[in-house]
């Protein structure tokens, strides 16, 4: 199956989605039942030939599609913990009921985008209420006055600009480029799955959708110069016990309104056999009032192999945006 569907856009329609509550498939009466909260903080994964911890595999985070990165209101005054099981329970049937509407080809929406089955964000079974576990209340921290000029000298540049008037208006997923980091780590309604391998000194992470390959080196070299950027950043690894920790620099065009100073750490945690606990701490004093982290659970699944992403090849997503963008022009005069 190859996969040839519309695009989005990137880092903010990633969040969307991941805000967005997940749907059961038409027909299924009942709300998905919410995977375990309480996972083994003292498990020890199985260790690879040269021995590191092995957390090689193919993984799915579809089950952590529709859990908002920020704590709702209706939590206010409340910690992750203090969340019981029944209260979590209700909050995940309440999102599957208020996206039923919205759901492609359930609601009467029609996107063009395929047939319902297509979609892997159905029936899903969260882990946790909110992402965002540092700092305490669950929120981003506040901008900075630069970040926030930086923001409106992007508004103003952009100033009687239409959402199409160029490919240069449209998002890098939008051109088959990248989602970036940590966007393609991030749920979305497809293409979900991502495979890690290892080797001595070094991990690789290749993702479902765009079919990006990271790699990971675990030499102890140090980040390239700052005039050297990409996309996904230039990253640096290594292992605290069992724990792979990921250091990202040199991004350009960062996500989420970063500044080029924006420092990413992950953390990959097993904490059941087929279960890591993954979480990114972002870090760049230009943009942030202080660092802030948002977890997520990650899934080991074998039936999840990431499929061929035939973007470039199979996807009109971009042109036919573009030249719907002409026609209503055309209309207009």
């Amino acid at each position: 199956m190859i996969r040839r569907f519309g695009m989005m856009s990137t880092w903010a329609a990633v969040i969307a989605i991941a805000a967005v509550a997940v749907v059961p498939v038409a027909g299924q009466g009942s709300a998905p039942k919410p995977a375990a909260r309480a996972t083994s903080k003292n498990y020890t994964p199985a260790r690879t030939p040269w021995g590191d911890p092995d957390l090689q595999g193919i993984y799915t985070n579809k089950d952590e599609n529709g859990i908002p990165i920020e704590k709702p209101s209706q939590f206010e005054g409340k910690k992750l913990e203090d969340v019981d099981d029944s209260e979590f329970a209700e909050i995940v049937r309440a999102r599957n009921e208020a996206s039923v509407a919205r759901a492609p080809g359930i609601g009467g929406a029609e996107t063009g985008a395929g047939p319902v089955h297509w979609y892997e964000h159905y029936d899903a079974k969260n882990s946790r209420p909110w992402l965002v576990v540092d700092p305490a209340d669950g929120r981003i921290p506040p901008t900075t006055p630069e970040a926030q000029k930086r923001a409106a000298d992007r508004v103003a540049a952009r100033a009687g600009r239409g959402p199409a008037d160029s490919y240069e208006d449209r998002s890098l997923y939008d051109q088959c480029i990248t989602r970036g980091l940590p966007g393609s780590m991030m749920p979305a309604i497809y293409g979900n799955s991502y495979q890690i391998h290892q080797g001595q000194g070094f991990v690789a992470i290749r993702y479902e959708m765009i079919h990006e390959t990271r790699m990971i080196p675990l030499d102890g070299h140090a980040h390239v110069g700052p005039s050297i950027t990409s996309y996904m950043g230039d990253a640096r690894g290594h292992f605290e016990g069992n724990t792979l920790v990921v250091e990202t620099t040199n991004f350009r065009d960062p996500n989420r309104g970063a500044s080029g100073k924006l420092r990413l750490v992950e953390h990959f945690k097993p904490v059941a056999p087929n279960q890591v606990e993954w979480s990114v701490t972002y870090d760049d004093a230009s943009t942030w009032a202080r660092p802030w982290t948002f977890a997520m659970n990650l899934t080991k699944d074998p039936t999840q192999s990431p499929f061929e992403y035939a973007c470039h090849e199979g996807n009109y997503g971009l042109r036919n945006i573009l030249s719907a963008a002409r026609a209503e022009e055309r209309t207009a005069k």
